[in-house]
């Protein structure tokens, strides 16, 4: 007998923001949230002058897509610029770091896939001075 999967909502609003590598970041619909087998999805928002640290993931390709605003993508030492309506395929294990350097909010959303063998090998930091979480009024800290 073959079991169905059931769909799952996650509202970004019941998700905590993450701020330790700088802008708010939301993991959706994950293995723990949603019980997802293949990937994990979520959002990004970055204030004016944010960042998300560089980092890399070992084993999984990320899809980044802005719906809001300008970001640069830093990529093992190049840079491409995104705007509203642009995606971007970032391969495993290329190095990168998101800025918005642009006058307004940027908003993003990625997904990451195939899944780590284990979460704690999904994200490896390669930063060594991490930026200080933003606190600006009305945002969530």
């Amino acid at each position: 007998m073959t079991t169905r999967a059931t769909a799952r909502k996650v509202a970004m609003a019941d998700v905590a923001p993450d701020r330790r590598r700088g802008a708010d970041v939301r993991v959706l619909l994950s293995p723990r949230s949603a019980g997802t087998t293949s990937g994990f999805n979520g959002v990004v928002t970055m204030g004016v002058g944010e960042r998300v640290s560089a980092h890399h993931h070992p084993y999984s390709e990320e899809f980044l897509f802005v719906v809001r605003g300008r970001i640069r993508v830093q990529l093992d030492g190049t840079e491409t610029e995104l705007a509203a309506g642009d995606s971007l395929l970032i391969p495993p294990y290329c190095s990168h770091r998101l800025v918005n350097d642009a006058d307004e909010e940027a908003f993003v959303v990625f997904h990451l896939g195939p899944l780590a063998p284990r979460p704690e090998l999904g994200h490896v930091d390669t930063e060594t001075e991490l930026p200080e979480p933003a606190r600006s009024e009305g945002r969530p800290a």
